[in-house]
């Protein structure tokens, strides 16, 4: 039996390379708000997501049958595309049996970071599934925020120590990691009210002044939970089957 699997966290895209060694299990977050939508999206029947790092890429994708093109930067959605990154938007039955082709400012150029590895994502959405996933593997864990265009946020950071006490809470898991050990930190000082403690947050704050306020909510606090774990296969975050 080996011993206790690590677990590292990555606060921001700028200090993935520190981590990439290609064995890990890398589970990318993007609290506000690219996982919470791509949870949101296959809990309501989306097939696959094509996350992409370019305008100029996902624009290739527009008019292709079953497919819902989606883009935003700054936290806005973009005009001439189908969705933005709210997760309310995909809480439709319109969604189902398609493709979703996503591009973001953070989450989704993380998501392409990381490729080369075994690739999760994860939200306060499906928190519960992405730990039991873990458990049931062997490798190595890193939690890899996605920051806010290559700087620490807030809100990654405390899904992170999240995260990680709740593995190591368990008997097969240790960290050595001081970004694990902040972060859980950041996490026991919050968890009574997240987004009160993130009331003078930087992206907070761009959600609020973009009249996103439920936005924040809802990914801090969903109202449902879901049991499905996106894992990166050929090029497209699929549900992982159990």
């Amino acid at each position: 039996m080996r011993d206790k699997r690590n677990i590292n966290v990555c606060f921001s895209p700028e200090l993935f390379p520190l981590f990439s060694d290609g064995k890990k299990i890398v589970v990318v977050v993007d609290v506000l708000r690219a996982t919470s939508v791509i949870s949101t999206a296959f809990q309501y029947g989306i097939k696959d997501v094509i996350a992409i790092q370019s305008l100029e890429e996902a624009t290739k994708y527009k008019g292709e049958e079953n497919c819902i093109v989606a883009a935003e930067r700054n936290a806005e959605a973009l005009e001439g595309f189908d969705y933005g990154n709210s997760p309310f938007q995909y809480m439709n039955d319109e969604i189902k049996g398609k493709t979703l082709v996503l591009t973001t400012t953070n989450g989704t150029r993380a998501i392409n970071m990381a490729r080369e590895h075994i690739v999760i994502t994860s939200s306060f959405v499906n928190f519960n599934a992405v730990c039991n996933f873990i458990k049931n593997r062997e490798e190595d864990v890193l939690i890899f925020c996605s920051g806010w265009k290559g700087n620490f946020n807030m809100e990654d950071s405390l899904f992170a120590g999240k995260l990680s006490d709740k593995l190591l809470n368990s008997d097969n898991f240790q960290s050595n990691c001081d970004s694990a050990l902040a972060s859980i930190s950041l996490y026991k000082s919050a968890k009574d009210d997240l987004f009160s403690y993130l009331e003078n947050s930087a992206h907070r704050n761009r959600l609020k002044h973009l009249n996103m306020e439920p936005d924040t909510r809802f990914c801090l606090s969903p109202t449902f939970e879901s049991d499905i774990v996106p894992i990166l296969k050929n090029g497209k975050l699929i549900r992982h089957e159990k």
